[in-house]
This record gives structure tokens, sequence and C-alpha cells, in this order.
């Protein structure tokens, strides 16, 4: 099989997913590119299971209705390195990072991975419903104050943010146009709810009091009249700038990592003519989200090898993707616990972003401390030779015969998913193999635990190098 075909789909489970074993990447690239990018897409056309939520409701039933907001992160981040549906999780993440809900003041577990869930049932659809959807969301409505938005005291939060992070970005609007939406979302709250205590938490409803909603005539975006929140979800569409900000935001998280959102106003896209493209897509689909990802998978831009390894992992990508590639917790074991915080670690807690902005993305997920956790956390995966991950790419390479320092090096890359390094890093990297001189399997158990050894160690040296945070 062309070195390059398996490449070309390493990036692409990377981006789309999480990451993908060996054995995968090839199933995968005997398949073919489009086909696999339609299974990701599609899954429901193409047989792929949902995931079993009775089987985390039967195992962890403690993460299934969270007390606590690490259970509540552990739930998230347990269906990212177990669906079958990668995509689906993946885009569950972006518009969690995007739609960006801190348990830190909701402080309710259930209740966010309820939006959580409304993310992975309707990520990939129409983002005009997606809109709509969250704007009626509790966890939404009590993080952005719009259950504190009255007729006869509007709250602009949830407006501001509607329309600065959320739709069409600073500079597209003005403040009168941020107060008229608040207007239009007036009466837009929670309902009623059960006290949590004998019996726990009940869940948060939405509910529209029509009594409380200011039924004046409201100015939105140049238009006048007796404006409601689904009005103003229209209007917004209807304005250019946002399809560009959605393009923006697709363009950063699946292609190239970009400046932070404060600075787009300022700093012109890295690639605008593909942004440019993917608005258009996006706006003539009638904003269909499904539509949008397939023309970026399926494109130049996106296939073209500039742009593999050019963006940073998120912890939750470092997270899911090594365990993932690793075969950990393909049953049902003690330790969710643990791999759940893993990202927090790293400076990306699920379900708690630090604010309505988000996370900072790029390199800005590197620091010193995040860098020696990653390091760490990837490095003692990959060394756990009981891992069937690590037992598949030590059988393969065992398979190759008498391999010189330089085959075991190349081989461990291939293996990882096709891995690029810089001349210099590998060159690092080929000078420690040579301290073994050349590598065989043997046949005796002690030889082939010395090779299983040895391989495994190159693979945490590749985990500690500069080039292997880029995904």
């Amino acid at each position: 099989m062309p070195a390059n075909d398996i490449a070309l789909m390493a990036h692409l489970m990377r981006r789309a997913g999480f990451g993908a074993n060996y054995d995968e990447l090839e199933r995968r690239a005997n398949k073919g590119y489009e086909e696999t990018v339609e299974e990701l897409l599609e899954p429901d056309t193409h047989g792929i299971a949902v995931y079993d939520e009775y089987t985390l409701a039967r195992y962890y039933p403690d993460m299934e209705v969270p007390s606590a907001p690490a259970l509540g992160t552990s739930n998230f981040m347990y269906h990212l390195y177990t669906s079958p549906r990668p995509l689906v999780e993946k885009m569950t993440l972006f518009w969690h990072m995007v739609f960006a809900t801190g348990n830190s003041k909701v402080d309710n577990p259930p209740e966010m991975l309820q939006q959580i869930q409304l993310f992975r049932d309707h990520g990939m659809g129409n983002y005009r419903d997606l809109l709509v959807r969250i704007s009626k969301d509790p966890a939404m409505i009590f993080w952005l104050d719009n259950n504190q938005n009255h007729k006869k005291a509007p709250n602009e939060n949830w407006g501001r943010e509607l329309l600065e992070l959320f739709s069409m970005g600073q500079g597209h609007y003005s403040e009168d146009d941020v107060k008229m939406a608040a207007r239009a979302f007036t009466g837009w709250t929670i309902g009623p709810k059960i006290p949590r205590t004998p019996y726990q938490r009940h869940h948060w409803s939405f509910i529209y009091k029509d009594e409380d909603h200011d039924h004046s005539t409201k100015t939105f975006l140049g238009r006048e009249g007796d404006f409601n929140g689904e009005d103003i979800i229209q209007f917004i569409l209807e304005d250019e700038a946002t399809s560009q900000f959605i393009a923006r935001h697709l363009y950063n998280f699946f292609v190239e990592d970009d400046v932070q959102v404060p600075s787009w106003l300022d700093i012109p896209a890295k690639n605008p003519e593909a942004v440019d493209a993917i608005a258009k897509t996006f706006k003539e689909s009638d904003f269909d989200i499904l539509t949008t990802l397939r023309f970026i998978l399926n494109s130049s831009f996106f296939k073209d090898e500039s742009a593999w390894f050019a963006k940073v992992k998120n912890p939750a990508e470092v997270v899911a993707g090594t365990i993932r590639l690793v075969g950990d917790f393909a049953e049902p074991k003690p330790g969710v616990m643990d791999m759940g915080m893993e990202g927090a670690y790293q400076g990306q807690e699920l379900i708690n972003p630090p604010s309505v902005e988000g996370w900072h993305t790029g390199r800005e997920w590197i620091d010193t401390g995040s860098l020696v956790r990653r390091v760490n956390f990837v490095a003692d995966m990959l060394g756990n030779t009981d891992f069937p991950g690590v037992q598949s790419i030590i059988s393969r390479i065992g398979q190759k015969g008498t391999l010189s320092p330089e085959n075991l090096v190349d081989s461990c890359l291939e293996l990882l998913g096709a891995i690029q390094m810089d001349k210099g890093t590998r060159e690092e990297l080929i000078t420690h193999a040579q301290s073994g001189g050349e590598l065989k399997r043997g046949s005796s158990e002690a030889d082939i635990a010395a090779f299983g050894s040895r391989v495994a160690e190159m693979l945490q040296l590749i985990a500690a190098t500069r080039e292997y945070q880029f995904g």
C-alpha cells in the first residue's frame, strides 16, 4: 500500500476523529479516502453503531448522572475515546469549544452533559436549528444570565455573546444591536423544578414566559419590528459576517491553527481563500453543517501536506488519541476517572472552559507545566507493552527481521501514524538508537522481552519530541 495513502488517512483520522492505530489506518486506506469520509459523516447510513449508553449506566452509574464535576468531565472524555463515531464526538468537542459553557458557574454536571448531548445529537445538522436549541438550553441560559433577562430589566449578557462569540464576531454589530437582541430574548428562561434534595438533581427545562417578553418595536441590524429570539437568529444568519465567522472557526479547528477569536477583526485568516470557500458552501447549503464538513474534508486545502501537523493537539485529542492508539479501555474497567481528569491536568477541563471565550488554542496549549504533563502521559502509555496497541506495533516491527537504527526510528514513526519529524530530530533519535546497535526480535523469552522494551523506549522518545505535539 502506498505510504502516502496511509499518511493521508492518518491526517484525516487525526482531524476528523482522535487518530487511529495502524491496523485501522490500513483498513480505511483499503476502503478509500472518499468512502471513509462518508462513513465518518453519515455513520447511520453505513451501519456504524451508536455508543451504548446502557454500558455506561451499568459499569459507571456515577458517571451517567454525575454528582461531581470530575464525573461529568470523565463521562465526556469516555465518549471521546470509546465512541465508534469519532467525527460525531469531534464535532461535539468543536461546539463545546465554541459555545463554551462552564460548570464553574452552572454548578450542575448532569445539566452540562445535557448540553453535550445536544451537540452530539445536532452538531452535524443545521446551524440555524443549533442556534435556536442552544438559545433554549438551560445550562446556556443560566451561564449567560438569560434567566435574569426580563421585560422591565433586560440583561445583555446572552445577546452580546450570541453576536460576539457564537455567530457574527466583533465589528459587525452595534451596541444598540446588543440591546435589541437582549430585549428579543426576554421571557426565554428556565422552568421551575423540584429541589435537589432529598432525591438528588432533576433536570432543568426551558420555558417561554410571554408575559415577561418585550413585545415593543425593536431595531436590529437595520430591521424594525416586534422581534423575538428566533427572528434575531434569522437576521444573524442573513448577514455575511456569520458565514465567515463560522467558516473561520471550522478552518481553525480542522485545518490549521489561527490566532485567537478576539484578534479576528484585526488579523486576517491564514488562508482567506479557503475560509471564503467554506463560508460559501455553508451559506449555499442553507447552513448545513454536514455539507460543509464534507466540503472541508474533501478539499485540496485540507488534504494538502502543508496542513498536516499544522495544529497543536488540544489536551482532549492527546488523551483520547493516545487511548485509542494503545487500545486501552476496549472493555469497561477501572481508571476512567484518571483518564477523565488527565485533560484537565494538561489544561483543558471538559465541561468547564475558563470563560465564555473558551480555551485559547494552538501554541497556547503549551506551557512548561502542560508540556511535561503531556509528554509524561503519552510516554507512560506507549511504554506499557501490555497494551494491545503497543503489542501490535512491536509485533509489526518484529516481522521486519533485523533492523538498523534508521529502520527502527522510521518504522516507529510510521506505525504511530506516519509522524513527520524534522531532520535534526530524526537524527537525534537515530543517534540514540545506534547506542543499542541493530535490533532483532530473537526467539527466547528474554530476547522477545528485550526487543519489546527497546521498541517501547523509542516510542516514548518520539512522544517526547516537539513534533509529536502537532496533529
